[in-house]
């Protein structure tokens, strides 16, 4: 659905016909997607040219142009880069990106269980957890209830050495009815998956012990940019682990 809400081509006629009911109740939907994918090239180019050349990209999804490792290459070529998934068709996808640059890696993994993903040895092998590292966790959270959240952010802290940042971002619920927050989980739960929207105040607990830096916790669109938000846009922010 992602995938289809950016315009690509990798999705399937139940993904479509899901992605088309959230669309028909809330358009900006696809707009909210777009500035989300805006925001995280916008966070990774910041953080490449702060010095960090290690990033782990937790619920990649279908690879889409500029991607992460794309975006920290164009300021340091010799950055590293793992991407985490654990769907099928994102592991196919990734696996031959995987295969064509050193220093590249995907795992399949599932994210409620950090110590897997962190114990891997290929990622063992190319991220150096004794350096700052940026963990991506971008559009992922409003599929996890409040307890998987938290189990899967604890996890992200213990890998990070001083001076690591995290970024996130996940569907907002400012300005969005109950009943519309409602109907919309309706759908995604019949497409298998949860969806969790939060509130800013709910988000914010979950920067405790990072720097955030500025301009804080905001509308993807207005993230170190000067874009319109929509209803129910998603929020993002970018901290530092002191």
């Amino acid at each position: 659905m992602y995938d289809y809400y950016l315009g690509g081509t990798d999705n399937f006629p139940a993904d479509r016909e899901a992605a088309e009911r959230i669309l028909a109740m809330e358009p900006g939907v696809r707009t909210n997607t777009r500035a989300n994918r805006r925001f995280l090239v916008r966070a990774v180019r910041l953080l490449a040219e702060e010095g960090i050349t290690q990033f782990i990209d937790l619920g990649t999804g279908i690879p889409t142009s500029p991607n992460v490792h794309e975006v920290a290459r164009a300021v340091n070529p010799d950055a590293r880069v793992v991407y985490v998934d654990n769907d099928p068709i994102v592991t196919a996808h990734n696996r031959s990106l995987n295969a064509t640059e050193d220093g590249v890696i995907f795992i399949e993994a599932d994210v409620r269980r950090p110590s897997n993903i962190v114990s891997h040895p290929d990622v063992q092998r190319t991220i150096d957890f004794t350096r700052p590292v940026a963990v991506l966790v971008v559009s992922l959270l409003h599929f996890f209830d409040d307890s998987d959240a938290r189990r899967i952010l604890t996890g992200v802290r213990s890998w990070m050495a001083s001076g690591s940042y995290l970024v996130l971002s996940a569907n907002g619920s400012e300005g969005v009815a109950e009943r519309d927050i409602e109907a919309a989980a309706d759908i995604y739960e019949r497409a298998g998956v949860r969806l969790v929207l939060r509130s800013r105040d709910e988000l914010r607990p979950y920067f405790d012990g990072y720097d955030l830096l500025d301009p804080g916790l905001v509308p993807v669109q207005q993230w170190r940019a000067d874009e319109e938000p929509t209803r129910g846009a998603m929020l993002a922010g970018v901290a530092r682990l002191p």
